[in-house]
């Protein structure tokens, strides 16, 4: 008997294992993306192949064997924890898969599963909140591009970015509050992945409105509805309406890479300025993670901690990202039955 909808939890990827050599695989598949690095077909090839990947794997893989678990790379582990506990309130009925755009599961083996499942259509539910092209756009693209292979493909329907989804806000502000009330906090840093500033410009139209007017990212409108930093920013506000008399919360954006101006401010610098204002104890929350991952657990929950205690700070302490907490795991029930609705 067909079953109504499936649903594919959608996710950026993880190496195999810590080694130099799958680290070096997984780099190579990822920063081949023109989405990822957005140069020229022969500058990129020039950059990855003769700059990155002869001396980054190393340095990430050292990395990645810092925060590697028992049961593998975190981001797997809560993402099938994740899936198992979303199936569970979704039921049986609406079976779940999980796949990666780089690196394994893939999206062409959770594609299999859900068509061996006999859904009628399959609600593609990438995991991550605010829109960009090098995770959001390009995860997508490749769902569509693996799936237009098959000779037969149930419709697909994609949840679109729920940066201020009321679900998404109130699985984040349980989690933070949480930690607040273990971890009395003088500032609450919220920091998201950055980017290049030339994607944000790139993801304005018209030119005239991203980074080229002060307050462009005050509130999402037409002029600026694809852009990152202005997502992240409302993401900023609707989780500090939510947590209300928590302490004072900032943004900035973490993991820039190159020579090149990233959108600002950046994560390491306040990291190191906010003892100087005065902050002592500091939390720090990465809401453009629905995962923890290298991201998180090691640049932020290690290299940031030192950072921030290096330069005067007294206590430090990583929210953890949402994983496969109960409240997370019924918001990404209700936002993919909301997206499974309007598809029908």
């Amino acid at each position: 008997m067909p079953r109504s909808w499936g649903l594919l939890l959608l996710n950026l990827g993880t190496p195999d294992s810590p080694s130099t050599r799958d680290v070096r695989r997984y780099l190579r598949e990822f920063l081949s993306d023109p989405r990822v690095i957005d140069l020229p077909a022969i500058p990129r090839w020039l950059l990855l192949n003769l700059v990155i990947l002869p001396l980054r794997p190393r340095a990430s893989a050292r990395a990645y064997r810092e925060i590697w678990t028992a049961e593998g790379s975190p981001l797997l582990v809560h993402g099938r924890a994740l899936a198992i506990k979303v199936q569970r309130r979704l039921g049986g009925d609406i079976p779940v898969e999980l796949a990666m755009r780089y690196g394994r599961p893939t999206i062409g083996e959770a594609l299999d599963g859900l068509v061996r499942a006999g859904v009628e259509r399959i609600v593609v539910f990438p995991m991550f909140p605010q829109y960009s092209t090098a995770a959001w756009g390009s995860a997508v693209a490749r769902v569509y591009a693996v799936a237009a292979r098959r000779w037969n493909t149930p419709p697909l329907a994609v949840v679109p970015p729920y940066f201020d989804h009321p679900a998404y806000i109130d699985a984040l502000a349980a989690v933070t509050a949480r930690e607040l009330r273990e971890f009395p906090a003088d500032r609450l840093l919220l920091s998201y992945h950055g980017l290049p500033e030339r994607q944000i410009r790139r993801s304005d139209p018209s030119g005239t409105w991203c980074l080229e007017r002060d307050g462009c990212c005050d509130a999402i409108g037409a002029g600026n509805r694809w852009c990152y930093r202005a997502q992240c920013l409302a993401t900023s506000r609707a989780l500090a309406a939510r947590l209300g008399e928590a302490p004072a919360s900032e943004t900035a954006f973490q993991s820039r890479l190159g020579r090149q101006p990233w959108i600002r401010p950046y994560t390491d610098e306040r990291l190191a300025a906010l003892p100087g204002e005065g902050v002592r104890r500091l939390a720090v929350a990465c809401p453009s993670f629905t995962a923890d991952c290298l991201e998180t657990i090691e640049e932020i929950g290690l290299r940031g901690r030192q950072t921030f205690l290096d330069h005067g700070g007294e206590d430090f302490r990583l929210v953890p990202a949402l994983n496969a907490e109960a409240a997370w795991a019924e918001a990404v029930a209700a936002i993919s039955r909301e997206t499974a609705g309007e598809a029908g």
